[in-house]
């Protein structure tokens, strides 16, 4: 069981994933997963793998997506914004939601987090590790868009991935440079499944020194695939 908080600025809202909540919200999603636990499609013993999972189902009210990688048959996640902890995203004058289809081929959309203007960014999830595949080492990515009208990216951006035990990976990155509306990638760190077999990592986005109002950051999520 995971679980993500979606924070206001006076209201928290708690979001659980459990295996009941967790089922594919299509038919023909459903027909792909019926009698398999999705954490072990990929292991030697289980039977082949439906040709939904590599095109990915959605779960948890579409905060997640879990897929397939049809070479490696390694498991792939990604947490959308929805799913994270982004604090002050339910005042709308600090954040804007919006809904857009995640691949063209999807039948219904995913939400994103546009921000407005904030001085406190701070945007973080946790992930069950039990759910890769063993044996693997994945690297988590932010993928976020910068505004052409965007602002306040003097300050660099802290990325972090908290691992069990609490070893940190932790770097810094200059948004102000990144290319302007265009989705790019932001590495936060790496986990190893052959380390860590269980637990929560925690991976983290934020600037919270509180004097620099930033704005035109839009949030997709947190992308957890096997590295090449």
């Amino acid at each position: 069981m995971g679980t993500g908080w979606s924070q206001g600025d006076d209201t928290q809202r708690e979001i659980t994933i459990t295996e009941e909540n967790s089922k594919p919200e299509r038919g023909s999603e459903a027909k792909g997963e019926e009698g398999h636990h999705p954490h072990d499609l990929t292991e030697s013993h289980s039977p082949p793998i439906p040709d939904q999972l590599f095109a990915g189902v959605f779960l948890n009210n579409r905060t997640m997506k879990h897929w397939v990688e049809k070479e490696s048959k390694k498991k792939c996640f990604m947490l959308y914004a929805r799913g994270l902890s982004i604090a002050w995203a339910e005042n709308n004058t600090y954040w804007r939601w919006f809904a857009e289809k995640d691949a063209p081929s999807d039948e219904a959309p995913v939400e994103l987090a546009e921000l407005l203007n904030v001085c406190w960014l701070d945007a973080n999830g946790r992930f069950d590790l039990s759910k890769l595949s063993p044996e693997t080492t994945y690297e988590v990515v932010f993928l976020i868009l910068v505004r052409s009208s965007g602002y306040g990216w003097e300050v660099p951006v802290n990325f972090r991935v908290k691992l069990p035990g609490g070893r940190k990976q932790e770097h810094k990155e200059n948004l102000r440079g990144k290319p302007r509306e265009n989705w790019i990638e932001i590495k936060a760190g790496e986990v190893s499944t052959s380390e860590c077999k269980e637990g929560e990592m925690e991976v983290s986005m934020f600037e919270i020194e509180g004097r620099h109002w930033k704005s035109g950051l839009v949030l997709k999520g947190v992308l957890i695939r096997p590295k090449n």
